[in-house]
């Protein structure tokens, strides 16, 4: 059989995915209404965001349930967010738009603007695989340390100040201040209340401040740890799972072309994770070759379409990568 180049296999999956989403399209009339359902899509996860808030403070919820459900509902808004990046709904109508993307980065407080995102994520698609993808940089891509990599997982504001100096070297353009200034004033706020909460609870351990403190701190501090749970845990788990997935996934270095950015990860070692990330490692791929179609319709299709992409050189589950920094070889 006649060895395919590059170029004629990347043809090959755009071409099935594109006629794999036709059919669906026209097997399913719904989608053609893109706008209502990512909004429908956005109202319903912000409302079990704030029905498992509701239902902790009523005390019907133990923590660790609200946590998981609310996760659940973050990780969502994530896929909604990155659609939205791309300008998959009300992308005609400015209000309706920015309307969205305020309310998905209040679901997720720990990520930097969309806004600012949008750039980032475009360039991440140019660049991707390269010393040049800050996106996939900020969250461990490329990190050979396993203890460094984990802390750029968990702490995206400890990754940024650890990695500025080199980001500065190898990276164009690079600023530590529009990064950080661009999760003014939501994720400035997220790491505010998570970081008083950590530090009250390790000065009580050897000064007891619950018995000593004036009502006013006690009375924020039990407003701190109830967005604790319904919203600053979560998406430690959230953004957590997703950047572990997604770090592991995206290939760094010796990147040439497109078959090359990323793999496909199925094993079922992953599957807690995706779980807080919306089957993000088995799907994402699929948005490499395709990227302006909505995150539903891209596990609608996954199923028929990554048997297409094993056919076509592209790799699934490359733990050897994982293991060297990413590197594709």
């Amino acid at each position: 059989m006649t060895q395919l180049s590059a170029k004629q296999n990347i043809q090959s999956i755009v071409k099935a995915i594109k006629a794999e989403e036709a059919l669906l399209r026209q097997k399913y009339p719904l989608l053609e209404h893109q706008n209502t359902l990512g909004l429908i899509i956005l109202l319903l996860s912000l409302s079990a965001l704030i029905g498992v808030g509701v239902l902790y403070y009523l005390a019907l919820i133990p923590a660790w349930v609200c946590i998981v459900l609310a996760a659940i509902a973050a990780s969502i808004s994530h896929e909604l967010e990155h659609d939205l990046i791309h300008k998959q709904y009300f992308s005609n109508q400015p209000f309706m738009h920015n309307l969205m993307m305020l309310a998905v980065w209040l679901m997720r407080p720990n990520t930097i603007s969309p806004w600012y995102r949008r750039k980032m994520h475009l360039h991440h698609h140019k660049t991707s695989g390269t010393q040049q993808d800050l996106e996939e940089r900020l969250v461990g891509n490329g990190i050979k340390n396993p203890f460094l990599r984990a802390l750029v997982i968990v702490d995206g504001l400890l990754g940024l100040i650890i990695s500025t100096k080199r980001f500065r070297k190898e990276i164009n353009g690079f600023s530590f201040s529009s990064v950080f200034n661009a999760g003014f004033p939501i994720a400035t706020a997220y790491f505010a209340i998570l970081y008083s909460v950590i530090l009250f609870h390790i000065v009580d351990l050897f000064i007891p401040l619950s018995l000593n403190s004036p009502s006013w701190l006690l009375s924020t501090m039990d407003v701190f740890e109830f967005l604790m749970v319904v919203l600053i845990v979560p998406n430690i788990i959230r953004s957590s799972s997703l950047n572990f997935v997604t770090s592991s996934m995206h290939y760094y270095g010796g990147v040439n072309n497109m078959l090359e950015q990323t793999h496909v990860l199925t094993s079922r070692l992953f599957m807690p994770f995706h779980l807080f990330c919306f089957n993000f490692g088995k799907t994402h791929t699929i948005h490499h070759f395709v990227p302006n179609q909505p995150f539903y319709l891209r596990q609608m299709l996954s199923k028929k379409i990554l048997k297409v992409m094993a056919q076509h050189n592209v790799r699934f589950n490359d733990f050897d990568s994982i293991k060297n920094a990413n590197a594709y070889k």
